[in-house]
């Protein structure tokens, strides 16, 4: 995995391309350009660069998780050998749960947040997977009893279509 540096060149304008973005991925560039005071080919060439230079990586839905039926989150510490750490992480990437790896320096080599559809799931998500990796010492989880909703994100469905 190669290191990650800064894009050279971004300005406000960027900066407030990439916070309209995060906040809505599917805005058009028409009401993008509007928000920004800027044409639609100045708001087009510059969500390409972002594209291409990897400030914007892709567009993906914001999934609650809970309401997906994934009710049951732990973030999980981690403690690896040394040099098992890179192919740990990537089994760690191909575990269905597991929604954020962070390598870590400190006490723990590893932090991770998984999510699973209950404690049944959980237990066996850390225990027969994770704990069964070859390079994993020890794992500590912390269960997560309530994740406050990110500001700017609704807790409601769009209303129903008239037909539906």
């Amino acid at each position: 995995m190669a290191a990650r540096q800064v894009v050279a060149g971004l300005d406000d304008v960027d900066q407030r391309i990439v916070d309209e973005l995060r906040q809505d991925g599917r805005m058009s560039m028409r009401t993008l350009s509007e928000k920004l005071h800027i044409s639609r080919a100045n708001a087009y060439a510059r969500v390409r660069r972002l594209e291409s230079t990897g400030v914007i990586r892709g567009y993906r839905a914001d999934i609650d998780p809970v309401l997906a039926g994934l009710g049951t989150s732990a973030y999980v510490t981690v403690n690896l050998e040394q040099a098992e750490w890179r192919s740990v992480r990537e089994e760690l990437r191909t575990l269905r749960g597991v929604d954020h790896i962070g390598l870590v320096g400190g006490e723990f080599d590893l932090v991770l947040l998984v999510r699973a559809r209950d404690n049944a799931d959980l237990r066996h998500l850390i225990l027969d997977q994770i704990q069964g990796m070859k390079g994993i010492v020890n794992t500590h989880t912390l269960l997560v009893f309530e994740e406050p909703i990110p500001a700017g994100q609704t807790t409601t469905a769009p209303p129903p279509d008239e037909d539906g």
